[in-house]
């Protein structure tokens, strides 16, 4: 798991929330327009993994197996 997927990952647990929007998630990108791109990209790849879960509306929740993954250094 490279270190962008992990942010993405921990983000919920920083924001102490079960769903986060995709406007939420771009922050681990910052301002910079290519950072915010992977960070969608990103997205997109863990929902294919089965680490997040869409859940309607840009929202996405982390899967048991992304709640495993987010935990570990």
């Amino acid at each position: 798991m490279n270190d962008l997927e992990k942010r993405v990952l921990r983000s919920f647990g920083h924001w102490e929330k079960d769903s986060l929007d995709l406007h939420t998630l771009f922050e681990v990108g910052g301002n910079d327009p290519d950072a915010r791109t992977a960070v969608f990209d990103t997205v997109e790849r863990l929902v294919k993994d089965g680490l997040l879960e869409e859940q309607g509306n840009d929202f996405y929740g982390l899967t048991e197996k992304g709640r495993a993954a987010a935990g570990r250094d």
